[in-house]
């Protein structure tokens, strides 16, 4: 299945099981405080046979095709930790997963999982908005030695501020659906009226800003 496929038919599982819902006249609210006509929650993927083993598939074959001397898989905690999982045995990988910040408590580990001092990473997130907290699960690993090949994720807003925040930290970002895919996925299933179109790409363009 070609890329464009993919991002199709995982912008149509996301929409099918409700992953992802879109609000433009009742946007949700962040906890950053942004407005927003979208919210996505790929954990419900999941719960979802089909759907939980199509994307752990495609996160795979991604990563075969783009990072093919991996050697570990690292998932991001805490939504990012089932899909690496899943994604390290369908590749027979050994697997860790990171906090972005060390706990507070008992060991004060960051790095739950065996990881040598120079292995070759993916990690796998489940969601890009920033890529803040992904990022900083980077900076650990890179703090514990490990080469860090890139990231892999379900679905990304697209936001030019995650473009730039991944090329500052020299990191390669593959995700198998964004937020234009799933606009043209939800417009062909009638999931939305045309007439909001404009509204969810002028979101994207100026998310702090967009319905104040």
């Amino acid at each position: 299945m070609d890329s464009l496929s993919v991002q199709q038919t995982v912008a149509r599982h996301l929409l099918a099981v409700q992953a992802v819902r879109l609000r433009p006249s009742e946007p949700f609210t962040w906890s950053s405080g942004w407005k927003s006509p979208i919210y996505c929650d790929n954990r419900v993927t999941l719960a979802h046979p089909e759907v939980r083993s199509f994307i752990k598939n495609a996160l795979a074959d991604a990563i075969q095709q783009r990072f093919p001397s991996v050697e570990v898989i690292a998932g991001v905690a805490t939504a990012g930790i089932p899909q690496g999982a899943l994604v390290a045995d369908t590749l027979d990988l050994p697997y860790c997963y990171v906090r972005p910040e060390p706990k507070a408590h008992g060991m004060g580990k960051q790095i739950e999982g065996h990881l040598a001092s120079g292995q070759r990473v993916v990690v796998i997130e489940d969601l890009i908005s920033t890529g803040g907290s992904s990022l900083k699960v980077v900076d650990a690993l890179r703090a514990a030695g490990a080469d860090v090949l890139g990231m892999a994720a379900i679905f990304t807003y697209g936001f030019p501020l995650a473009d730039q925040n991944f090329a500052a930290k020299d990191v390669p970002l593959i995700c198998l659906s964004h937020y234009d895919a799933l606009l043209t996925e939800a417009q062909a299933l009638n999931y939305i009226p045309a007439e909001a179109l404009d509204s969810l790409a002028a979101w994207r363009q100026n998310p702090a800003v967009w319905g104040k």
